[in-house]
């Protein structure tokens, strides 16, 4: 019994450890490319701000 809440314990840690993990800033990057920004910081700005995806593209 003592061997399986050890192996529950641990298995609750690590998945404990990857919700409260903070993915990195190419993967932000990423996933604001899939948004329409060009990156983190301007989706950042947009969402904080006043800008929006369409100063992204100014001709």
């Amino acid at each position: 019994m003592d061997k399986k809440h050890f192996a529950l314990k641990k298995l609750l840690e690590a998945v404990e450890k990857e919700l409260l993990h903070k993915p990195n800033k190419k993967t932000l990057d990423r996933l604001s490319m899939l948004a329409g920004f060009q990156n983190w910081d301007t989706f950042q700005e947009a969402l904080h701000g006043e800008a929006d995806a369409k100063t992204n593209y100014k001709e």
